[in-house]
C-alpha cells in the first residue's frame, strides 16, 4: 500500500486519479486551493487519507501546502497535477507579480518537489501541447512579448517535463516522469474533448503506484502507459539547469541533488 498525494485533485483528473488510487487500497492525500473546494473532494471521495489546502498561484501558497503534507508523514509519490489551462485572453499576473502559467504550472511543482520529503516516486501532468514549444527561458513571464495564452501553456508544459527529467538526473533513486493525458473533458479541457479521461488519470495512479517493471522507470514521458518521446530540447541538461537556477531564484529554494 502506497501513501500518494495528489495535487489540484479537488475536481478532474486529479479527483479521478486519487479515486483509482483508492479503489486500489492506497492512501491518498488530496489538495484543494480552499476550503470550500476542500469540502467538495472530501464529499466526492470520502475514503481520501486527508485533504491540505492552498493557492498554488502564489508562493507562500505552495509553501504552506508543502508544510501541511509534511505533517502529515512521508509519500511514497507524488503526483503534480495542479495547473491551469490555455484559455487565457490577457496575460495573469499573480499576487508575486509572476505570470500565473508558470507559477501554478511549473514554479508551484518545482517549490514542491524541493519541499515534500522526498518520495520514491514523482509525476508531473504535461501535455501533447508541449512538443514545439519554445524553450529558451529568455522570457517566460512573458513582458516582453505580445500575449498568446496557448504558447504560455505549451512553454509551461515543456518546462514540466524539463523539471521531471531534471529531478530524474539530479536523484537517481527517484522514478520522476511526465504524463500527458490528452485532450480529456474536464474544466479545462472541455466538455467535447474527444480522449478518454478515465485512461488519462489511469496513467498518472500507474506510475505513482503501480507495481509493474514498466512503471519503475525514470526520466520517462507517458500516454495511456505506453512512453512516447517527449520534445528533446527536454533531455537538454543545460536547459534543465537554467530552468532549476531560475526557480531558485524566484523561490530562494534550491533542489538539492547528491
Amino acid at each position: 500500500m502506497a501513501r500518494v498525494m495528489v495535487t489540484g485533485s479537488s475536481g478532474g483528473l486529479g479527483l479521478l486519479s486519487a479515486r483509482h488510487l483508492t479503489e486500489k487500497g492506497h492512501d491518498v492525500t488530496l489538495h484543494a486551493r480552499s476550503q470550500a473546494r476542500a469540502d467538495d473532494a472530501r464529499r466526492a471521495l470520502p475514503l481520501a487519507e486527508h485533504v491540505v489546502i492552498g493557492d498554488l498561484a502564489t508562493i507562500a501558497g505552495a509553501r504552506d501546502v508543502a508544510e501541511q503534507a509534511n505533517a502529515h508523514g512521508s509519500y511514497d509519490a507524488v503526483i503534480h497535477n495542479a495547473a491551469v489551462g490555455s484559455r487565457r485572453a490577457a496575460r495573469a499576473e499573480t499576487a508575486d507579480g509572476l505570470e500565473e502559467h508558470f507559477v501554478v504550472n511549473v514554479l508551484a511543482a518545482y517549490l514542491l518537489t524541493c519541499l515534500v520529503g522526498r518520495p520514491e516516486r514523482l509525476v508531473y501532468l504535461s501535455s501533447g501541447m508541449h512538443l514545439g514549444a519554445s524553450h529558451d527561458l529568455a522570457d517566460p513571464q512573458w513582458l516582453s512579448r505580445r500575449w498568446d495564452g496557448g504558447a504560455a501553456y505549451s512553454e509551461s508544459k515543456l518546462l514540466d517535463v524539463v523539471l521531471a527529467f531534471a529531478v530524474a538526473r539530479l536523484w537517481p533513486d527517484v522514478c520522476s516522469n511526465a504524463v500527458e493525458p490528452g485532450w480529456v473533458p474536464t474544466r479545462m479541457g472541455g466538455a467535447g474533448a474527444p480522449d478518454d479521461l478515465e485512461l488519462g488519470a489511469d496513467t498518472q495512479a500507474w506510475l505513482a503506484a503501480g507495481d509493474e517493471p514498466e512503471a519503475l522507470v525514470s526520466a520517462r514521458y507517458f500516454f495511456h502507459r505506453s512512453q512516447r518521446n517527449a520534445d528533446p530540447a527536454c533531455r537538454d541538461e543545460a536547459l534543465q539547469d537554467r530552468l532549476l537556477a531560475y526557480c531558485r531564484e524566484l523561490t530562494g529554494v534550491a533542489l538539492l541533488s547528491y
